[in-house]
């Protein structure tokens, strides 16, 4: 089990973190096609580093698959709504890779506020 704090750093920092925990690479016996026994626990999402410019700026987009579906949300909304752990969830899922293991590295993954 791996332990990141995020008291004090940037997102893209833990999330890069996490996610080299979450696919193994950082261990001896690394394979491209299995998920690696590990658990990663990140813990205080609240008090990260985050600018307010990011908070306004940065948006995140969804699409529903139907004509007008698509949505979008800054992080300062997806905070006030959804909390910390959806927006650090994001950025861990968008840095590992898109394929059939994806889902269960992201079992894998632990977030505390």
């Amino acid at each position: 089990m791996h332990t990141i704090d995020a008291k004090g750093k940037k997102i893209g920092r833990i999330a890069s973190q996490a996610a080299i925990f979450l696919m193994g690479k950082d261990r001896a016996d690394f394979v491209r096609n299995k998920i690696p026994d590990v658990k990663v626990e990140v813990i205080n999402t609240s008090l990260a580093k985050i600018d307010v410019k990011k908070k306004l700026e940065k948006v995140y987009l969804t699409y529903s698959g139907y004509p007008g579906g698509l949505h979008n949300e800054t992080m300062g909304e997806m905070i006030k709504d959804k909390g910390y752990s959806e927006v650090f969830k994001t950025a861990i899922y968008g840095m590992l890779p898109h394929n059939k293991l994806t889902k269960g590295m992201m079992k894998n993954l632990i977030i505390k506020e």
